[in-house]
């Protein structure tokens, strides 16, 4: 998947093969992190979390032949595409329509309690941005809709035409990280006021006029952050990815692990802080002898982030901000409660 809209979107009508619809971001380096653990399973269970167009699944699927891998994704035309691209692999894949902090669901397809690898592949996916009327593209005029479920929720332009100044300026600043997020909240309730948004045009050729012109010279496309904030609070990505990050280390077996591809700071730092925690041991800083229920429960695979190489990037230009973190669980934790999770944490 991808955070920032890269070349010219396509119109659905144009009928292209899924696999050559998106390019898995970092795969070769992603199989290669999880294939000491896929490997030394005798019937290993893998969930991809973020399903898309299953092109990180299917590769899964056909190194790792005696795998089962659930994919999730709250898009139904991502899961409709990717069941039939996955279909030759039989009840080696199951698919979960729901959001991705839903993993113990998704597990019970496969009549299991724990994973041995989990993949996220965070943002916006290829086929949402090259879906004209979805509306996630600044590029091109479409309905201001942004919803990767398209059949629940507010839209992008329920927000626009009904939030009041300080929560849109809120939403701008907090996820788009938007120097300009009052100015531009000014500019939208105006604008309202003569005409509700419908479009997403109307709202580029605003935020043109807007974002002065010297910051649209050294940040890019005055659209790109307002349309990331509005993508994040329409699906609540940042507040389920909070969940599922913790859902997911709480259903990873020993020994199992965990990779999360980011594409902006903000989910990446969820990311980290949540690996961290795991990676750090839980025990008072007075307390003389560290016991087994303080000692770190996670292993930092890779050291920070990893990132594409240079060779991909010109290959692939939306794989240009990708960030991969890999952590593995080295010991059993407290059983999780029906109301969360009860392992131990990083004391701050």
């Amino acid at each position: 998947m991808t955070d920032q809209p890269q070349g010219e979107p396509t119109s659905a009508t144009v009928q292209v093969p899924t696999s050559e619809r998106h390019v898995p971001v970092m795969l070769p380096r992603i199989l290669e992190l999880l294939a000491p653990v896929l490997e030394a399973a005798e019937h290993p269970v893998h969930v991809d979390g973020t399903l898309g167009m299953g092109g990180h699944a299917e590769a899964v699927l056909e190194r790792f032949p005696h795998a089962r891998v659930v994919g999730i994704d709250r898009d139904p035309q991502a899961i409709a595409l990717a069941g039939q691209r996955l279909e030759r692999f039989g009840g080696r894949f199951r698919a979960h329509h729901g959001t991705y902090d839903e993993v113990a669901a998704a597990l019970a397809l496969h009549e299991v309690g724990e994973a041995d690898t989990l993949l996220y592949d965070l943002g916006v996916s290829s086929l949402q941005l090259d879906e004209v009327e979805r509306g996630f593209s600044y590029r091109q005029d479409a309905p201001l809709d942004m919803r990767m479920d398209p059949t629940t929720g507010r839209t992008a332009a329920e927000i626009l035409n009904t939030a009041e100044h300080g929560e849109l300026a809120r939403i701008l600043k907090e996820f788009g990280e938007e120097r300009f997020a009052g100015k531009i909240a000014s500019a939208v309730l105006r604008e309202r006021e003569v005409e509700p948004f419908h479009g997403s045009a109307r709202l580029v050729e605003l935020l043109e006029r807007t974002v002065p012109a010297a910051s649209q010279r050294s940040g890019g496309h005055p659209a790109k952050r307002t349309f990331q904030a509005l993508r994040i609070e329409v699906n609540r990505e940042l507040s389920i990815w909070s969940t599922a990050v913790n859902h997911a280390l709480d259903h990873l077996t020993v020994g199992g692990r965990l990779a999360v591809l980011s594409y902006h700071s903000l989910e990446d730092r969820i990311t980290k802080r949540a690996m961290a925690d795991g990676a750090t041991s839980s025990a008072p800083p007075d307390l003389p002898v560290e016991l087994p229920e303080h000692a770190p429960w996670l292993r930092l695979v890779t050291r920070g982030a990893e990132k594409p190489t240079a060779d991909e990037v010109a290959a692939n230009r939306r794989s240009s901000s990708a960030r991969l973190r890999v952590a593995e669980r080295t010991r059993a934790t407290a059983p999780i409660s029906p109301t969360g999770s009860t392992r131990p944490t990083r004391r701050r």
